[in-house]
């Protein structure tokens, strides 16, 4: 089956709530492809080895978190970036972005998937820079150390942890927020959570772990975000009929 791409982006923008976030880059239809789409192919980044992957599947649409067009960037279409809206555009192939929106909806986002990867229990959101929930605040099934659920993080998502003691007690509040969010560690500490995880981690949060007694479990930026551009191509696939295939192109970052 096929559905208009107009179609699709509408959708998406109701079910992804787009209107209410401030971002740092637009949501939605960045590069405009074939009107119809029969296929879709998502990724986390529109990535050159994404986007060459995507055409060799014979994709109408790219479907990824991280897109193109990032507040502050040099906007001349040069070099890689001339290079991938070059192959997004002699291949009719559209380019469908979500950034924080997928972060935080409640049950397609990279947190709300990270959580259900990881068996963990949400309890409530964990409000963002941006007057947003994005990330989320839980608890774990059972009462663990920081080292042990930084190896169980490690088996889950495939890829070495980076863990920071805080403090030394058992592990049982949590919060988390994928990506770039160890700034959050501040947040996920006001709101009383033994552990934060986010993708990153910065000079500072070392720091501010040890001192505020909190821990902190770097999972990789990309790691954290596989999953919820994996659920939303499947809600659309199921919703319109359309295919969908997700790519994992390898970052350790």
């Amino acid at each position: 089956m096929t559905v208009l791409s107009s179609d699709l982006e509408k959708y998406c923008e109701d079910l992804l709530s787009v209107g209410w976030f401030k971002d740092y880059c637009p949501n939605g239809l960045q590069v405009e492809g074939r009107k119809e789409v029969k296929r879709i192919v998502s990724g986390v980044t529109a990535s050159q080895a994404l986007l060459d992957e995507a055409v060799s599947l014979g994709a109408d649409l790219v479907l990824v978190h991280h897109g193109y067009f990032w507040k502050g960037e040099n906007a001349c279409v040069t070099g890689i970036k001339k290079r991938r809206l070059q192959t997004l555009l002699t291949s009719n192939m559209g380019l469908l972005a979500y950034h924080l929106p997928l972060d935080a909806h409640p049950e397609l986002g990279n947190n709300a998937q990270l959580a259900k990867k990881m068996g963990w229990q949400i309890q409530a959101g964990l409000e963002g820079e941006l007057g947003r929930a994005i990330g989320m605040l839980g608890q774990l099934n059972q009462e663990m150390s920081g080292n042990e659920l930084g190896k169980q993080i490690s088996t889950v998502l495939g890829r070495p942890v980076q863990y920071i003691q805080g403090v030394n007690r058992p592990v049982k509040k949590i919060a988390w927020c994928t990506g770039a969010a160890q700034s959050y560690i501040e947040k996920a500490h006001a709101a009383g959570a033994d552990l934060f995880i986010s993708g990153e981690i910065s000079e500072p949060t070392v720091h501010f772990a040890r001192e505020a007694g909190i821990d902190y479990i770097a999972a990789g930026h990309h790691a954290t975000e596989r999953y919820g551009v994996q659920a939303l191509g499947e809600h659309l696939k199921n919703h319109f009929g359309v295919e969908h295939q997700f790519i994992d192109i390898d970052n350790p970052v």
